[in-house]
């Protein structure tokens, strides 16, 4: 998959890799999209530099001029569990809590979601209303670019081989400002956006004095709706209003035909979802949806993965150094895995084959396994990411009340999925003891069941929260 695998303790150390070995190096944070392009053959690293745990890169902070930064490894459920952004970067919030599932969005970061530069990617079109900025680093020195200029096409950025992506930063929005995000799926869960829109506007007492309305997957970037826009400025809340502004956007929208949808399905989409964001504003509805405590899958963590601060471990294909990991309680020492998945890792290395395989794509959860305490599909994870790290699968949940549960129940036909759901479930039961009936169907978006139609699942898992 890879030739060399490092693990720098420092942005400096990064930089200076990804100079040695370019243009054939990539950063990796999440990997949720990397890992997958590796294994398609779309990339083939000589060298990945893991940054995710470097100390100080995974912050969210407010600086002097009301500006909101987000390091490079903040992960999709790390911008929805800051109050600082769910106060005053909404429409982030609303498309992060979109996105994939929980094990998904406890490894996906916003920046990768920026950098992989898909025009359905969710978190690009709430980035451009809220005018956002990057900075980008290399051993030469920083540059920060709009998006707008760092965006040149269909998975094509501004960003040279020799740079990483060090910060994202822009306005927080402000009292008279609202905003938020709307986005149409083939399912509530683990969708790709067949279209989404972002809106922010701003008001001078009930006119409003601004608008930006920003559509993904409706062209080879995402784009503004100016006419759209420039129809509510000046303008109060109304139906007509919203209905006009939104038949505009529509007409702005430059959609193709693909599996996902028409061209035509698409842009009349658009209309349909800028009128709900509109008209959501209007009623202060937007929030509604969001839960106050969403379910992340932290188990009892922070959802911070802890810093590496010794010295630095490189894995490379000539030393095969050794990964060691503490697995179900138990220290472990592999070699020969360092080109791997952590989910081959598990099965062919150390034999723990109730980590199942089901899609390798990070879109069932059969693989699910706690990494350092946090719920992750284990098919995107590299395997030397595990090394000094803590990883708990299923068999480390022997005596776990919920597997007592899913046979009284009768919550397996087959059983191959069962694993991914324990070790979701045991997740939530350590994040959630007393979890609802909404908020346990929150903590297994992740999970797919081919056979039982999960009824018998659910049950399960409310007796469990019931007794514990």
């Amino acid at each position: 998959m890879w030739k060399n695998y490092y693990t720098p303790t420092s942005l400096q150390q990064a930089l200076e890799l990804l100079d040695e070995f370019q243009p054939n190096a990539r950063i990796i944070a999440g990997g949720t999209d990397l890992i997958l392009e590796i294994e398609k053959g779309i990339r083939r690293p000589e060298a990945v530099i893991d940054i995710s745990r470097l100390n100080g890169l995974d912050t969210i902070w407010l600086d002097e001029d009301e500006r909101i930064h987000l390091g490079p490894t903040i992960t999709h459920n790390q911008v929805i569990g800051s109050t600082l952004c769910r106060e005053r970067a909404f429409p982030l919030v609303n498309a992060c809590w979109q996105i994939g599932s929980p094990q998904i969005r406890n490894r996906g970061t916003v920046a990768g979601n920026l950098i992989t530069a898909s025009p359905a990617n969710d978190t690009i079109s709430p980035m451009m209303a809220l005018d956002a900025s990057v900075t980008l680093a290399s051993v030469d020195g920083e540059r920060t670019l709009s998006l707008k200029d760092f965006f040149l096409g269909v998975r094509k950025t501004a960003l040279t081989p020799q740079e990483m992506l060090v910060d994202i930063h822009f306005p927080a929005m402000q009292p008279n400002q609202v905003g938020t995000f709307e986005k149409l799926g083939l399912r509530r869960a683990q969708a790709i956006s067949i279209i989404n829109v972002a809106v922010v506007l701003t008001f001078d007492r009930d006119k409003i004095s601004d608008a930006r309305i920003t559509l993904g997957s409706v062209a080879p970037t995402i784009i503004r709706a100016p006419k759209a826009e420039a129809a509510l400025i000046g303008q109060s809340f109304s139906d007509k209003i919203i209905t006009h502004a939104a038949n505009l956007a529509a007409e702005a929208a430059k959609p193709i035909d693909d599996l996902r949808g028409s061209a035509s399905y698409r842009r009349y989409s658009v209309g349909v979802y800028t009128r709900l964001a509109l008209t959501a504003l209007r009623n202060g509805e937007e929030k509604d949806h969001l839960p106050d405590t969403p379910i992340m899958l932290w188990s009892d963590t922070d959802g911070h993965y802890p810093y590496r601060e010794n010295e630095s471990t490189p894995h490379t294909e000539e030393g095969e150094e050794a990964i060691v990991s503490i697995v179900n309680g138990e220290p472990v020492i592999v070699r020969h895995a360092n080109d791997k998945t952590l989910l081959r890792m598990l099965r062919e290395d150390l034999y723990l084959t109730g980590t199942k395989e089901g899609c390798a794509e990070g879109e069932c959860g059969a693989c699910t396994v706690l990494l350092d305490g946090v719920a992750v599909m284990s098919c995107l994870v590299p395997a030397p990411r595990a090394h000094r790290s803590e990883i708990i699968t299923v068999e480390g949940l022997m005596e776990h009340p919920l597997q007592e549960s899913f046979i009284k129940e009768d919550a397996v036909q087959c059983g191959y999925c069962t694993p991914g759901f324990l070790m979701s479930g045991a997740s939530l039961l350590l994040e959630n003891e007393h979890p609802t009936p909404g908020e346990i169907k929150q903590g297994l978006t992740g999970n797919l069941c081919r056979c039982t139609g999960y009824y018998n699942i659910l049950k399960a898992f409310e007796k469990t929260a019931t007794t514990s």
